[in-house]
């Protein structure tokens, strides 16, 4: 199915308010487990970083805005330059963004990942399911090994081709029509970051078997249920007070589990810091 459609609407709804968009965020931390391991590996990786100085952060595909707005918050040193192709998704972010103190350390542009024009040097490049959209990604891993700084980190997170996109082992087509790929191999990922000019220096599978069975409960569900029916929107809090309990509980089970394989791949690469003679 087509899931951009349903989680356009929502956005650009929830976007007009700003107590809306800030409960939006909530939710989406909660129920989405890649946001779990994001927010986690960005805390070790801001929070490792030279504290005297100001950050410079690439939020590559930011979406609805949520990634640039914690990052903001959670480290007030850093600046934040959120892109996307999507000019609806920067308009919507913008609304929310002019009107929280945060917002003031985030800019907003619209930039093709594979021609970026985005300037560094960037201490960080923060890249969250956007690579499964694009074709062409080693022209994107280009771009981001050349404005990163040396020493400069780069985390992708993407669905893997262990059943990601919610692909099932008989072959059934991506749940979520939009990717192009239904997720990476975790070799290739790194071969490509590598080829770059980027070194991966940490690899996890996430969205194991606890955070699988969450996923489906938490997300795909009521995403199949709204794409048949915005009625279902009214049933929806009724829906979660049932689901969200196990579901929160399978996503800290999921992240506290060493997961041999998953649904979902994380992998952190560093730009590599030349010599000097």
């Amino acid at each position: 199915m087509y899931y951009d459609p349903i989680k356009d609407r929502l956005g650009t709804f929830v976007s007009r308010w700003p107590v809306l968009q800030r409960l939006f965020y909530g939710m989406l931390n909660l129920l989405f487990l890649r946001a779990w391991y994001v927010r986690r590996a960005i805390r070790r990786l801001l929070g490792s970083m030279a504290p005297d100085r100001t950050l410079r952060v690439l939020d590559a595909g930011t979406g609805f805005g949520q990634y640039a707005y914690f990052m903001a918050r959670a480290f007030p040193r850093a600046e934040i330059h959120a892109v996307d192709v999507k000019q609806d998704y920067l308009a919507n972010a913008r609304r929310f963004l002019d009107q929280v103190p945060a917002g003031q350390r985030i800019t907003l542009s619209c930039d093709d990942l594979t021609d970026l024009k985005a300037p560094g040097p960037f201490d960080f490049i923060l890249s969250v399911d956007v690579m499964e959209h694009i074709e062409d990604d080693r022209a994107v891993f280009r771009h981001f090994a050349r404005v990163l700084r040396p020493g400069g980190y780069v985390l992708i997170n993407t669905p893997s081709d262990k059943g990601g996109s919610d692909v099932q082992a008989d072959g059934d087509t991506s749940f979520i029509e939009e990717h192009v790929r239904d997720g990476y191999n975790m070799q290739e990922l790194e071969d490509k970051l590598r080829e770059a000019g980027l070194m991966p220096v940490k690899s996890i599978y996430t969205y194991g078997p606890y955070g699988s069975v969450a996923w489906r409960m938490l997300i795909k569900r009521p995403i199949l249920m709204l794409g048949q029916t915005w009625a279902f929107l009214i049933l929806l809090p009724l829906y979660y007070l049932f689901a969200l309990p196990a579901g929160i509980l399978l996503n800290a089970m999921d992240v506290r589990h060493h997961n041999h394989e998953g649904t979902g791949l994380l992998v952190i690469a560093q730009k590599p810091v030349v010599a000097q003679p």
